[in-house]
Formats: C-alpha cells, sequence, structure tokens
C-alpha cells in the first residue's frame, strides 16, 4: 500500500470500526495526542485493524518508537524507504551529554504522587532517586470483573507518605478528609493556596480528563492525578505544577476546581521543602528491603490471572473484554522505568562501569517494550476470538518475566554491595523470603 492509501486506511479504521469522535483536522500533519485524543493504547488498537483489516504487520520498532507525533509519524512506520529510522528511548534522550556518573541525575516520572513529593527533594538540593525503589512494584489493583486499575479505593499513599517522611524528614500531612463533603474539602484546599508559604506545597488530586487544556497521554476517562497549586497575581488563574508530565502554568482558576471537584477524585496533601534532610543510610536499606519483592513480579503474576480468567470466561468474564481489562496497563508498565533509578543510585555510589549501567538501561528499555508488545497480542487474542493466538501471549508473558526476574537478581546484587560498602559488618540480606507489601 502507499502512504495516501495507508493514511487512508487509518481515518476509515477511526471513524468506522473505532467510531472515534475526534476526528476533525484529520491529515497527516494532525497530532496523535494533542489533536486527535489517540493514546498508546488507541494507537495498538489502530495497528491491529491495520493488520486484521489490511494485512499490513505491526513493525517490530513501533513498539518501541517514542516520538510518534503526527499521522504521518504513524503512516510512515510502514514506509520501507523510512523502515531503518529509529529513535532514542526515554533514557537517552534523558542522559545525553551526562551519562550515569554525570552531575545532572536521571530524572524519570513514573508516579504522580512520588514526583510530587520528589519536586521537592530536588529543589532543596537533595538526591531523590533512591525514594523511586517502591515504584517499579508499586501497588495496583485487579477488580471483581478481572480488570486491572492504577487507582482504586483501596489503594492509599500511606506506605510513600510514611517513607517519605522517614527518609527525608519532611512531614506530608494529608489535608483531604473522605468523612467531609467535597464543598468542604474545597475550602479546606482554597485555605492552603492562599496561605501556601514559599517553601511549601500544596497537592491535590483531580480528575485529568476534565483539563482538556493539559495533554493527556493516557486518555483514561476518569484519569485520577496528582498535582500542585499555588496562586498567581491574578485571581482568576492559578499556577500548575505537574511534575510528573514536565508541566508547569497557569490554569483558570475555574476550571482548576471543576477538576478537583470530580465524584471519581479526592485527595491531597500539604508539605514544606524547608525540612528535607538527607536520608540515612540505614533508611535507606530499610526502604529498599521493604520494597523489593524478590521472588516474583507482582503485575506478570496478575496479568496471568487476568488472562486465564478472561479464556476461561471465569466470573463472567468474556475473552472478547480482554482488552478492555488491560486498557490500564500502559500506565503501569511506566514504573518499571523505575529500575534506572535504583541502577543509577547505586550505580554512582559504587562508582561502576557507565557502559554497564547502559546495558541495564537497555534491559529495562526491552521490558518496557515487551509489556506493551504483550498489550497488542492480548488486544489480538480478544479481538479476533481465535485462542490459537493465546500461546504467543503467553510466550511475551514468558518473556516479560524472564527479563523483570534478570533485572531484579542484578539489582539485588548490586544492592549487597552498596551494604557491604556502607555497613562493613556482615548483615542477612535474605530478599528471596520478601513478600509483596
Amino acid at each position: 500500500m502507499t502512504r495516501d492509501e495507508i493514511m487512508a486506511a487509518v481515518h476509515t479504521i477511526l471513524s468506522g470500526q473505532m467510531a472515534h469522535p475526534h476526528l476533525e483536522g484529520f491529515g497527516p500533519l494532525a497530532r496523535l495526542n494533542e489533536d486527535l485524543y489517540l493514546d498508546s493504547v488507541l494507537i495498538l488498537q489502530i495497528f491491529l485493524n491495520l493488520e486484521l483489516e489490511y494485512g499490513l504487520s505491526m513493525p517490530e520498532k513501533a513498539i518501541s518508537k517514542q516520538d510518534l507525533l503526527t499521522v504521518a509519524d504513524l503512516v510512515g512506520l510502514f514506509d520501507p524507504e523510512v523502515a531503518d529510522v529509529t529513535s532514542a528511548t526515554p533514557t537517552e534522550l534523558a542522559s545525553v551529554g551526562e551519562g550515569v556518573h554525570g552531575e545532572a541525575p536521571y530524572d524519570i516520572k513514573v508516579h504522580c504522587f512520588v514526583s510530587c513529593v520528589c519536586e521537592a527533594v530536588k529543589r532543596a538540593g537533595l538526591d531523590h532517586r533512591p525514594f523511586y525503589f517502591g515504584v517499579w512494584d508499586a501497588k495496583f489493583a485487579v477488580n471483581d470483573k478481572w480488570q486491572l486499575r492504577y487507582h482504586a479505593t483501596e489503594i492509599s499513599q500511606e506506605f510513600f507518605r510514611s517513607w517519605f517522611e522517614r527518609l527525608y524528614g519532611v512531614t506530608v500531612r494529608e489535608w483531604y478528609d473522605p468523612a467531609m463533603t467535597k464543598i468542604d474539602n474545597l475550602g479546606v484546599m482554597l485555605d492552603l493556596v492562599e496561605n501556601r508559604p514559599e517553601t511549601g506545597y500544596v497537592m491535590v488530586m483531580l480528575d485529568m480528563f476534565h483539563l482538556p487544556e493539559r495533554e493527556n497521554k493516557f486518555n483514561q476517562n476518569p484519569f485520577p492525578h496528582y498535582l500542585m497549586l499555588a496562586k498567581t497575581a491574578d485571581p482568576e488563574h492559578w499556577f500548575v505544577l505537574d511534575p510528573d508530565y514536565r508541566w508547569q502554568g497557569e490554569i483558570a482558576r475555574d476550571k482548576v476546581i471543576h477538576a478537583v471537584m470530580q465524584p471519581t477524585v479526592g485527595g491531597g496533601y500539604v508539605f514544606d521543602r524547608a525540612q528535607a534532610r538527607v536520608p540515612e543510610d540505614g533508611d535507606l536499606r530499610a526502604y529498599f528491603e521493604a520494597c523489593f519483592v524478590a521472588d516474583r513480579n507482582p503485575l506478570l503474576d496478575s496479568l496471568r490471572g487476568i488472562v486465564a480468567a478472561h479464556v476461561e470466561e471465569r466470573d463472567g468474564t468474556r475473552l472478547a473484554d480482554l482488552d478492555l481489562a488491560l486498557r490500564e496497563l500502559p500506565v503501569i508498565t511506566i514504573r518499571k522505568y523505575a529500575y534506572e533509578h535504583g541502577f543509577a543510585f547505586f550505580w554512582r555510589a559504587l562508582k561502576l562501569p557507565a557502559a554497564e549501567f547502559d546495558f541495564w538501561c537497555d534491559e529495562i528499555e526491552a521490558l518496557v517494550n515487551e509489556l506493551k508488545t504483550l498489550q497488542y497480542a492480548c488486544m489480538k487474542l480478544a479481538q479476533t476470538g481465535d485462542r490459537a493466538f493465546l500461546p504467543p501471549a503467553l510466550a511475551h508473558l514468558d518473556e516479560c518475566d524472564r527479563l523483570e526476574t534478570k533485572i531484579k537478581r542484578e539489582l539485588a546484587g548490586i544492592f549487597a554491595l552498596w551494604c557491604q560498602q556502607q555497613f562493613p559488618v556482615a548483615i542477612d540480606l535474605p530478599m528471596s523470603r520478601r513478600a509483596a507489601r
């Protein structure tokens, strides 16, 4: 097929099979996320329909492509003339000119609560990377419909809140009270924003779906998300700081309040970076041990259960619903980049060779890409209903398990080396017996 034919096929898929409502301005220069509101899962859906309806298999490079901005970029993936074009990984983009032993720390955003409190640590001139030890296996949920969820009522931020206080000495107070009405909580938030000290932060959970001015990489509805607020000279606008999305700017106060008042969200904290101090090595060791799950991979265990439940059509599930069950997987997949923070922290402390660090970053990137490929395989299984596609999906699950286990073993090894350096007296590190928190 020619580029024009592929372009027309993409439009047909969006308007027909996918019934996508945002096609105004569709064309080569239309931006996938900002103009057409296409997130990573919807793009995978386009690839799947191109394969099933038009015989165009998704190129391997499509999974690792990080800079798909426009429709022309997407169509170009299927153009043999640009088949050798590759893109930089997030690690490569972040490390140009610096390397793991450079002055600037790697800055990977993968968890909104953690990114907010770490922003205070960074602005206090301290190393925030150790706090990401808790992110790669951070909590998620599987509901009674066997659907994966990154946000659920039973998930709290207490683990991160208490450890942040212990590590950095910063009191993190929860101002949002679920026993109060939304209006009363809003009153508390308004007072906190109005009286925020210069070094203080007011964090709030809002529904990003109701902030259409902001780029929403996942297009979830709802999309609970933590960010921070401050007043400006203009009483009609607030300054919004969103460390997780690397965005800051002014947004109309009423629009922010509208997103905060949605019934889908509720939460908020206040803290002050003036309290921040350097973590004690003993606390860092205890935190790593509290976070590290060496003998299994919780996300992959849950994914196996979800796939099995849908294949067996257990508890009222249907195989056709498997793609919906994994709809939020990309939000959790990016947490695996937190492994890079763990490697970077110990690599610098031990002054290990930079080339070896780059190797493990490539392995982490391979894990993330394999999780994306797994999701694509599950979407194909669900959409076709052909159980012949089950073995390839299970093979991708096995490969994800192999990669993550390999990464964890290496990380456990360098953690042990770090402990030997910081605590010369021999200590017992029964990492294999750690249980998931």
